[in-house]
């Protein structure tokens, strides 16, 4: 270890052993991928509807005419293909996997379409797991714009080597208003710092119900507190999607990308400036 070793590798100024160590743990994609920015959709809970903000997004920014792609790295429950409404299984040729494209062009890799029934359980440790979202960056041929990744809930093993593994360009968080996950979203926006990610923006789902007769909004869980997270950290960009059985059944049906809303405009367009 260098005597100008300051042990904080992102702002030292010596070239030692302890540095090149941790700048090589960054994974070259497949060298025939072509791949543009790329976001992880990240949450400190499940259950949030993480999945549900990845898929919109990555509509959102093909509606924008962009070469657009999910890699999804929540292994053990997969919901993108559903969203989807993608059946066929992924293939491969003599140079490596090959994503499924949705009915729109979205460019897709998850498990569920390696295994041979959606209904299969993922009964793997966490190396296993983390090794296979790793593989999904290595071994899939992409070409996209914009990459999204959906991440596990929580800051444990494959948040971890996403963020050591992959070049993250930024993250958007999201939550739901419950006081509890008020605290969890304070622990993946220190993980987000610690790993030296940017943070785009927080996304409250189920923020609100939105009475279909009178329009007056409702807080069906509780007062929102996602301002004081983002003020204290500076986040500039938050949105908010209301309690809508229309986006849930569009998940539920497979047809997230006719989904209708503007919901998740602004923060778009914050992705498509990057």
């Amino acid at each position: 270890m260098s005597e100008q070793c300051t042990h904080n590798c992102e702002t030292c100024s010596a070239n030692c052993d302890s540095k090149n160590k941790q700048q090589s743990l960054i994974e070259a994609p497949h060298e025939m991928s072509k791949i543009g920015k790329t976001i992880g959709i990240v949450s400190g809970k499940g259950g949030v509807g993480k999945s549900m903000v990845t898929s919109m997004l990555s509509v959102l920014m093909k509606r924008k005419n962009y070469k657009t792609s999910i890699l999804d790295a929540d292994v053990t429950g997969p919901s993108i293909p559903k969203a989807f409404g993608i059946k066929q299984k992924a293939m491969a040729n003599e140079f490596g996997l090959l994503p499924v494209a949705s009915k729109t062009g979205i460019d897709i890799m998850s498990i569920n379409l390696l295994l041979e029934n959606d209904t299969d359980p993922v009964v793997w440790r966490g190396p296993v797991i983390a090794g296979t979202v790793k593989q999904f960056w290595t071994d899939v041929i992409w070409d996209t714009d914009y990459m999204f990744i959906d991440m596990p809930p929580g800051t444990g093993d494959v948040p971890l080597t996403v963020f050591q593994s992959i070049p993250v360009d930024g993250i958007v968080i999201v939550t739901s208003p419950q006081e509890l996950v008020s605290m969890i979203v304070e622990k993946a926006v220190k993980m987000a710092k610690l790993m030296n990610v940017p943070i785009l923006g927080i996304v409250e789902n189920m923020s609100y119900f939105e009475c279909p007769d009178c329009g007056k909004k409702h807080s069906i869980f509780g007062d929102s507190h996602i301002e004081e997270i983002a003020k204290e950290y500076g986040i500039d960009s938050i949105s908010r999607l209301p309690i809508n059985s229309k986006l849930a059944g569009g998940v539920d049906a497979g047809l997230i990308e006719l989904f209708d809303g503007t919901w998740l405009d602004a923060l778009s367009d914050k992705i498509e400036a990057m």
